[in-house]
């Protein structure tokens, strides 16, 4: 599949970019909506965005860059060409994350209550993001013989950006549901994170182009961080309710 969508004078406009694009836009979208709903207004929503989403960016190209130093060091200008790929999406959570604390923290918002109306975007985003990597043939699995492989280079291989997509769709969809039967404020940004990462752990176990730490997958140890503090936030939370 031409990776290349259509140009613009001369500009390629690729479909990686417009399903990056896609996906922040309905989480946007979804976000305002929810935000309503919890009596705040629809423009904060958009003034998060416009910090959170740059920062989720370049946060994800840093993170790929740094675990995949030994590439980029040859050729630093390298480091500037997302139009290709190599954005990682754990390096985007935890940048978008961190600039949304602050932002709320400046503006005097209560930050767990936006990080659980947000917390659906976020995931409905990446499940409509990984269709890119298929349009670029890469993040793709070992070879199978199972019907539902795709054909990389001749050789059928996992569809693991499918895996990954499926698997989100059913964390937003469940996180949509739990949302009323929460216990504490950040609940769902929690639940999403240790869902995601389960989900994550185990797919990229298949996949053939992972960063890595020494001999460990870097998406499955930094998986394993966050399903171990995930749950512990969760258990202490819900212990507090309890006491009150």
């Amino acid at each position: 599949m031409n990776p290349v969508a259509f140009e613009i004078f001369g500009l390629s406009i690729r479909w990686y970019g417009i399903l990056i694009s896609i996906g922040m836009i309905l989480g946007a979208m979804l976000a305002m909506q929810r935000a309503k709903k919890e009596n705040i207004q629809e423009e904060r929503i958009l003034d998060l965005v416009l910090f959170a989403i740059p920062a989720a960016i370049v946060g994800a190209r840093l993170y790929y860059v740094i675990f995949n130093w030994e590439y980029y060091s040859g050729n630093l200008m390298r480091i500037l060409n997302t139009r290709e790929g190599g954005l990682a999406i754990h390096g985007g959570v935890i940048a978008g994350v961190t600039v949304g604390y602050f932002f709320c923290r400046y503006h005097r918002l209560p930050f767990r209550k936006l990080a659980d109306i947000c917390a659906p975007s976020i995931i409905l985003g990446q499940a409509i993001g990984r269709w890119g990597n298929y349009i670029n043939q890469e993040a793709y699995g070992r070879p199978t013989d199972l019907p539902w492989g795709i054909v990389v280079d001749g050789v059928k291989v996992h569809p693991t950006f499918l895996y990954e997509s499926l698997w989100n769709f059913a964390v937003f969809f469940l996180l949509l549901r739990y949302d009323r039967y929460k216990k504490f404020e950040g609940e769902l940004l929690v639940l999403y994170a240790v869902l995601y990462s389960v989900g994550r752990f185990f797919i990229e176990g298949l996949r053939t182009d992972s960063l890595m730490i020494g001999p460990f997958r870097t998406a499955q140890f930094v998986s394993i961080l966050i399903i171990l503090g995930g749950a512990f936030i969760i258990y202490r939370e819900r212990d507090k309710v309890k006491i009150r």
